[in-house]
């Protein structure tokens, strides 16, 4: 482990709990474990768990947190609680140097309002604006931050989630029953794109097929029970299984079981769920919407519009009925895989953004 030095110290501020089953709750949980392997002091700094949404009261507290930290260690905060801080600068000194992690812009998050989108634009925009640093995920969310809202290119550094050595997902195509398991993983929210996978599903009553979706089920409770519906109406009940949230280790033991990752999202600023099939060896069937061909390999899936529901099944009934084919895919995740950055390579890119403050 490197030996640490007196000024290798960090704050988190993360929303809510920083156990939440999330992508980008994965993400910062990693980063600060990793950051303290490499030596840094690392103190988590928990916000109220109403961002995005915070009323005067809890955005006030928010800003009196950051406010009482001391002089000189580097604040960074996740972009969830950032995007709705817009006058952070005016509460925090200029001996506190402030950095975002953006995971993917506030704005963007599918289900909302024009108004309400263009408020949180407004919002993250200021916020940024008070920043010394930014760090995202991704190259293409990299892209929107610096069109977008105005951060300087030179401010932008890309530290993409690590990917663990896992083993790779056996072709089953030889299993005794012919049924193909797909699985999907993710929070049940409208972003994630569930609607399409079912209403795309929904037209393969004819191919030999099961899917798991792994999610928590309690982000939005609405759309949750839309999905629930949709699977009844569509007569899915004995196909389709809404897990709700699992344990990392069932979690992995859904991608080792697996035949083909299925997911619709509307938008992902990286999407850590399609990176970990492909490290698992999985063909790919999902949308082409922000950072995700950056992050599937351009052989090793199916990548189409976002929510659109007719090409979806075209993808998903290639790679069911065409054995041939999902061979190649897996194949193609399986090479790529090795060449996905360890979790070490990432917060080796992390912790130079916060040596330069």
């Amino acid at each position: 482990m490197p030996e640490r030095r007196p000024d290798q110290r960090v704050v988190f501020a993360v929303p809510g709990a920083l156990d939440t089953p999330t992508g980008g709750y994965a993400y910062d949980r990693r980063m600060m474990a990793e950051l303290g392997w490499r030596g840094w002091a690392v103190q988590h700094v928990a916000l109220s768990g109403q961002f995005p949404a915070p009323d005067a009261e809890a955005l006030a507290t928010s800003y009196r947190q950051l406010a009482a930290l001391p002089d000189g260690v580097p604040i960074l905060v996740d972009g969830l609680a950032l995007g709705a801080m817009p006058e952070i600068g005016r509460h925090l000194r200029p001996t506190q140097p402030l950095v975002a992690l953006v995971h993917h812009p506030l704005a963007l998050e599918s289900g909302l309002t024009a108004a309400r989108a263009e408020s949180l634009r407004r919002s993250e925009q200021a916020a940024l604006a008070s920043v010394r640093g930014v760090i995202v995920t991704s190259a293409a969310t990299a892209r929107l931050i610096v069109s977008d809202y105005g951060v300087p290119a030179e401010r932008v550094t890309i530290a993409r989630p690590g990917s663990d050595r896992v083993p790779l997902a056996q072709d089953r195509s030889d299993r005794r029953d012919g049924v193909l398991r797909l699985l999907s993983v993710g929070a049940v929210v409208p972003r994630k794109g569930f609607d399409v996978l079912v209403a795309a599903l929904a037209t393969l009553a004819d191919l030999p097929w099961r899917l798991t979706i792994a999610g928590d089920l309690t982000r939005d409770r609405n759309t949750a029970s839309k999905i629930e519906a949709d699977i009844a109406r569509h007569g899915l009940g004995e196909r389709i299984a809404l897990l709700g949230a699992v344990s990392p280790q069932r979690l992995a033991a859904l991608y080792a079981e697996a035949d083909i990752f299925v997911l619709a999202s509307r938008f992902e600023g990286y999407g850590m769920a399609y990176a970990e099939a492909v490290a698992h060896g999985l063909p790919v069937i999902g949308s082409n919407a922000g950072a995700i061909p950056d992050t599937v390999p351009q052989h090793a899936g199916l990548l189409v519009a976002p929510g659109d529901v007719p090409a979806f099944a075209q993808a998903l009934r290639s790679v069911i009925g065409d054995q041939d084919l999902r061979q190649r895919l897996a194949a193609a995740a399986r090479a790529a895989a090795p060449q996905f950055p360890t979790w070490r390579q990432s917060a080796a890119s992390f912790a130079r953004t916060l040596e330069t403050l």
